[in-house]
C-alpha cells in the first residue's frame, strides 16, 4: 500500500518520528561528553581565575593567552594557597570553590537560603591576591568574571566573559585594551566599597588617573559596561565584611 506524504498526518508523523531521533542522539552525545565537558569548565575556571591574578602567557599587548590546558591544574595548585567559603566576616575552607555555581547560589539566595560566596587566595611574587568571582547582567544576557585585590583593596587584575554580548561592541569586555585598565585603580573611596565604574566621558581615555574608581567605557556598549560596573559593586557588598578584616591588616 502507497503512502501518501502529501497528507497532513504525514508531515506530522515524520515530524515526530525525527524529533525522537535527533533528542535521543542529542541526549546519547550528551551523556556521552558529560565528563569531558566538565572537565573542561573545570581546567577554563582555573585559567580565568590564574588570569585575574596575572598567570599568563600574554606576549604582546593585545593578546589573552591562557596557562595551557595540560598545565593549568598544577599551575592552578602552585599559586592558589587558599579555597574558601565566606560566611560575613569569616571564612572557611573548602575544596574546589571554584566549582560553586554562582547562579544557582544566587537562586538559593533568592528563596532564603544561605548563598556560598568563594574567595580565593593566591600568591606570586611574594604577594598575597584576593580572588572573587561575580556574575551580573549585560545588555543581552549574562557576564560573568573575576576581580583580584591586594590588602589594600587596589585591583591587581580581573578576568570578563559574557555569554551573548554584541560581536566589536559589548563583547570587547574580553579584550586585553579593557581589563587592563582595571589595574590599579583601588575599589574605595575613602571607607566606602565603591567598586569601579565603567564611565562615558571620564577625561581619563588612557586611564593614567587611579584614584577616580573608574575606567573608560567602552565605545557603544554602554549597557554592557553598566553592567560591569554593577557586577562589581554588587559583589563587593556581599564580601565587604570578609574584606575588612583583610584590609584591617594592611
Amino acid at each position: 500500500m502507497a503512502i501518501n506524504k502529501d497528507k497532513n498526518s504525514y508531515t506530522v508523523i515524520f515530524a515526530a518520528i525525527m524529533v525522537v531521533v535527533v533528542g535521543s542522539i542529542l541526549a546519547f552525545l550528551a551523556s556521552g561528553l558529560k565528563e569531558r565537558i566538565s572537565e573542561n569548565e573545570r581546567l577554563e575556571k582555573q585559567q580565568n581565575i590564574l588570569y585575574a591574578m596575572g598567570v599568563h602567557e600574554n606576549v604582546d599587548q593585545g593578546s589573552v593567552n591562557f596557562i595551557p590546558t595540560d598545565r593549568v591544574a598544577e599551575e592552578f595548585e602552585k599559586y592558589i594557597s587558599e579555597q574558601l567559603v565566606v560566611e560575613g566576616n569569616t571564612a572557611k575552607p573548602y575544596d574546589e570553590a571554584y566549582l560553586i555555581d554562582l547562579q544557582k547560589e544566587e537562586t538559593l539566595a533568592k528563596k532564603g537560603a544561605t548563598r556560598k560566596l568563594p574567595l580565593f587566595v593566591g600568591n606570586k611574587d611574594g604577594k598575597k591576591f584576593y580572588i572573587i568571582p561575580m556574575r551580573g547582567k549585560g545588555l543581552w544576557d549574562a557576564i560573568w568574571g573575576f576581580v583580584a585585590l591586594d590588602e589594600s583593596m587596589t585591583v591587581q587584575g580581573v578576568y570578563f566573559d559574557h555569554k551573548g554580548e554584541t560581536p566589536g561592541l559589548g563583547a570587547n569586555i574580553k579584550q586585553r585594551y579593557f581589563m587592563d585598565d582595571f589595574v590599579g585603580e583601588s575599589i574605595l573611596k575613602g571607607d566606602a566599597y565603591v567598586g569601579v565604574k565603567v564611565a562615558k566621558g571620564n577625561n581619563d581615555p588612557v586611564n593614567k588617573i587611579k584614584d577616580d574608581n573608574e575606567v573608560d567605557a567602552m565605545a557603544g556598549a554602554t549597557i554592557t559596561g553598566d553592567g560591569i560596573s554593577a557586577m562589581i559593586k554588587k559583589s563587593l557588598r556581599m564580601y565587604k565584611p570578609y574584606l575588612e578584616t583583610i584590609k584591617s591588616k594592611s
